[in-house]
């Protein structure tokens, strides 16, 4: 088939979106597909979609997700359900939540109905699962048309009128005429094209699926190297069906078959992570008989496998240490020092490699640059994962140190690197893991890093990059205040004539933010760096020599066409006034309300609580998180792509807080209160100490609500002052932050970035641990209201529990303002040495601060967007001008 010259000059890749785009490109790592929003592929999803429990049935969405889902397949055919109506309620509930509608939708249906019924709610661009020309010709041509219309790439299966392609050559006949019919008569872009290529039975006995594996390899190979810009997908565990109950032969199969398949081009698929093996880990033995099974090899090959798997038992691995690696060549050697992170012996091995040359910096250029390479090149292929680059920088960066007085005293000149960067936290903020770890990544790929660290005044940012002539400016920020730190600082560097790209990081930053607060400002490229593993691919592109001008310019061409989406939706969203907000707000019976008195009132102060009591209130899930390692603990332990890692990781964790708890090297604070409080002015929150009165601002919900939905705010939790009920309501703050600057510097002097980040990602959970311990210490004893609450930590982290401990800076209560009045409230500044930056962020960093509220009633929610009447009406209850109180509530103010 001949593409138009524009085709074949243009790159195209396929481009999908939730609330974020995906783009596979032939360098992406293989896209998994999560299949447990399928009522075929679980059973649980299927029983609460039968029982009409959405709620409950997004948090099977949501687990997806968080287990590293790169599209999620929404499936609603069963006998049972209505489908129609099930995938639309399911897909509306579902695009509400921005943490699972942030990746793209694959919307699963064997009936065109429910598929257009699932177009016509989804958002972003989707996958429409599936059509085939098995109703002939002219019903295709309607639904690809139609699947065009909505804007949506499709998977095609192989299948036409005679029925499923089941040899090599049906396959590529059918894969050829489909493709035909979409580009040549509907006009469809290839690259929006997947091909299910049919994974059928191996080792089943019968001759005839001796050839299924091999048929479906050869055939994704004929389809890259034949239908352009298409992509090729499937069900992997079709494969083993044979082998039901065997796991260990069943994950080898699946492991082989992925491993030739993705080479031939396979780059999209569903595959159980639980059910996967390492390809170099798998038993030699059974990687020869499986791979004789898989590629046809031998006529007997079936009976061997069904012979060995007889004998295959799952016993668990012991460890040893292997040392033959250092009978190798040098290069070998240091090689797999920095790729394994192995310190104990770079330096004896720099000093062999410095003998051998004429300048100590050519080992630099040299011997370890070649090392660091193969890291680079791990990493972006997906073989390597943060923590062992993060090990491989502490590798390098002793072997450098090692070298310097070298250099030094041979005046041996300054190695080259890739390019200057630019790093600091905005001003205000005290977070630096995130840009830690980017800094050490971006150090590893031969890139000059300056790290100002945190709370960094927009004219040292300036004046440094101007003095280090650096190539790009990197800026990190975790509270919402640091947005508009961002904002103007672009507008800054505009203004001065900056030309260098701007790199925006930190967790509450978005591409949405990036894109149309940020981008507009600087004329120059602006783009949004969500992890670490991206920063190198996109510094890269931003700095190569041929082709950066071009990568810029459609750069700035995507934000804007992102901007422009982005603001007509925000439009599309209807609000209320204020008035008729506080008029929809929660309605609770307060005549008939138990409220329950604290059984220890006032405040109290924890001078050094013993962190031994922590450890099991841990939450390790968004500790992996922290270092872009994506899944559930404890599930991510055993995930076929990071489990090995996550394992490493965890140990060193658990080591280093067992190290931290019997040295005592970090101290943990606390201080909290429980006191008469009313809701007042529809709004706020009196509250009352020491004969003293407090008021807590509250903000509510102005988005138009479904019939019967409230408007929320949290004063809606606290029986208002009318009732003439007494009620009740906590503060606290919480740190394990002191001694964590102290214990990470001696790891940096040492060169050791990586446990200086495990320090403080591991004092971030102590902090939540902390506060979860202290919630729950509220909950039985001090307050009292939950005295006979039995719940697990699993049971915690789902915040089971009765009430919440919402924090100023989060989604009920986004104003960062209000910590100032808790503050104030508990002294806690003078009470445990917790201070609030100029723009409210809490030092040290491991901290953490909020309310306690004990209603039944009481949730959390997203507060969303809120109108302008509502920041000026905040104002005058606050008694500040409009101006400050539009800067503070910006984030939150719907354009």
């Amino acid at each position: 088939m001949q593409l138009k010259e524009a085709d074949k000059e243009e790159k195209r890749y396929l481009k999908l979106s939730g609330l974020e785009p995906l783009v596979i490109t032939p360098e992406s790592n293989f896209i998994n597909v999560g299949e447990r929003t399928n009522v075929a592929g679980s059973r649980k999803f299927l029983k609460l979609i039968n029982e009409g429990n959405f709620e409950e049935a997004l948090t099977v969405a949501r687990h997806q997700v968080e287990g590293g889902a790169q599209i999620l397949d929404v499936n609603m055919d069963d006998g049972m359900i209505d489908g129609k109506t099930a995938m639309v309620s399911f897909l509306n509930l579902l695009l509400a939540e921005p943490d699972i509608s942030r990746i793209p939708i694959m919307i699963d249906s064997s009936k065109w109905d429910i598929i257009e019924a699932g177009l016509q709610v989804v958002q972003g661009k989707c996958v429409v699962n599936s059509i085939s020309l098995k109703e002939g010709e002219a019903v295709f041509i309607e639904q690809a048309k139609l699947i065009k219309r909505y804007g949506a790439a499709v998977i095609v299966m192989a299948f036409d009128e005679v029925g499923q392609a089941d040899t090599y050559t049906r396959r590529i006949e059918i894969a050829e005429r489909s493709y035909r019919l979409l580009v040549d008569v509907v006009g469809f872009k290839p690259e929006d094209i997947i091909f299910d290529l049919n994974i059928f039975p191996v080792a089943t006995g019968m001759d005839e699926h001796n050839k299924n594996a091999t048929d479906f390899i050869d055939a994704t190979r004929w389809v890259k190297e034949n239908l352009p810009y298409c992509s090729v997908s499937g069900g992997v565990s079709n494969v083993s069906f044979s082998f039901r109950g065997n796991d260990t032969v069943r994950e080898a199969m699946h492991s082989v078959f992925l491993y030739h398949a993705i080479r031939a081009g396979m780059n999209i698929g569903i595959v159980n992570p639980t059910m996967l093996e390492v390809y170099d880990d798998i038993d030699k033995e059974l990687l020869e008989r499986v791979e004789d099974v898989i590629l046809n090899r031998r006529e007997d090959a079936t009976e061997r496998l069904l012979d060995f798997a007889e004998t295959v038992k799952q016993t668990s691995k012991e460890k040893t240490v292997d040392l033959s690696w250092r009978n190798e060549a040098l290069q070998e050697r240091i090689t797999r020092a920095l790729v394994k992170g192995i310190d104990e012996y770079i330096i004896a091995d720099v000093e062999e490699a410095r003998l051998s040359v004429t300048q100590p910096i050519e080992v630099i250029e040299g011997h370890l640059m070649i090392g660091m390479n193969v890291v680079g090149d791990l990493f972006g292929s997906g073989k390597m994962f943060l923590p062992q680059v993060v090990k491989s920088a502490r590798v390098m960066k002793k072997a450098v140190a090692y070298l310097l007085p070298f250099i030094e005293a041979g005046k041996g000149g300054v190695a080259e690197t890739n390019g200057k960067i630019l790093m600091a936290t905005v001003k205000g903020d005290v977070h630096d893991i995130g840009k830690n770890i980017v800094g050490v990544v971006l150090a590893c790929n031969n890139y000059e890093v300056i790290d100002l660290g945190v709370m960094v005044a927009p004219e040292k940012i300036i004046a440094e990059a101007k003095q280090h002539k650096v190539d790009i400016i990197g800026l990190s920020g975790l509270i919402t205040p640091s947005l508009d730190e961002m904002v103007f600082l672009a507008e800054e560097m505009q203004r001065q004539d900056f030309t260098v790209p701007l790199l925006i990081g930190g967790a509450t930053t978005s591409k949405a933010h990036t894109a149309v607060k940020i981008d507009p400002q600087y004329k120059s490229a602006v783009v949004h760096v969500n992890d670490a593993s991206r920063a190198v691919t996109i510094v890269g592109d931003l700095l190569q020599k041929e082709h950066s001008e071009g990568y810029k310019n459609r750069l700035k061409e995507e934000y804007a066409i992102f901007r422009e989406g982005f603001l007509k939706r925000q439009k599309s969203k209807e609000y209320i006034s204020i008035d008729k907000a506080r008029a929809n707000k929660l309605s609770i019976d307060w005549a008939n309300s138990e409220i329950c008195k604290p059984n220890k009132p006032g405040i109290q102060v924890i001078d050094d609580l013993r962190l031994e009591i922590l450890k099991d209130f841990i939450d390790w899930t968004p500790f992996f998180r922290s270092w872009d390692l994506h899944g559930r603990f404890p599930n991510i332990l055993k995930d076929e792509v990071v489990g090995t890692q996550a394992s490493e990781l965890y140990e060193d964790a658990k080591n280093m807080l067992s190290k931290i708890i019997v040295e005592k090297r970090i101290k943990a604070k606390a201080v909290f209160g429980l006191f008469e409080a009313n809701s007042i002015d529809d709004d706020d929150i009196l509250v009352r100490h020491s004969n003293k009165e407090f008021v807590f601002r509250t903000l509510r919900q102005q988005s138009k609500k479904a019939s019967g939905r409230p408007n929320l705010a949290l004063s809606d939790f606290i029986a208002p002052l009318s009732s003439g009920k007494q009620d009740h309501m906590g503060c606290f703050c919480v740190s394990v932050g002191f001694g964590v600057k102290e214990l990470a510097a001696e790891y940096e002097k040492d060169h050791d970035d990586y446990n200086a980040i495990m320090v403080k990602a591991l004092a971030d959970r102590l902090a939540e641990a902390f506060a979860e311990y202290l919630h729950k210490e509220i909950r039985l004893h001090h307050w009292g209201y939950a005295a006979d609450e039995e719940l697990s930590n699993e049971e915690l982290i789902k915040e089971s529990y009765k009430g919440i401990r919402p924090a100023p800076g989060y989604p009920a209560c986004p104003d960062h303002l209000e910590k100032k009045t808790i503050w104030k409230l508990l002294k806690v500044e003078e009470k445990i040495e917790v201070a609030l930056t100029e723009s409210l962020a809490m030092w040290p960093a491991a901290s953490v601060s909020g309310y306690y509220f004990a209603n039944p009633e009481a949730r959390y929610f997203g507060l969303g967007k809120i109108k302008e009447d509502q920041v000026r009406d905040y104002a005058e209850r606050k008694k500040m001008d409009y101006e400050t109180a539009q800067k503070w509530l910006k984030p939150t103010i719907a354009d």
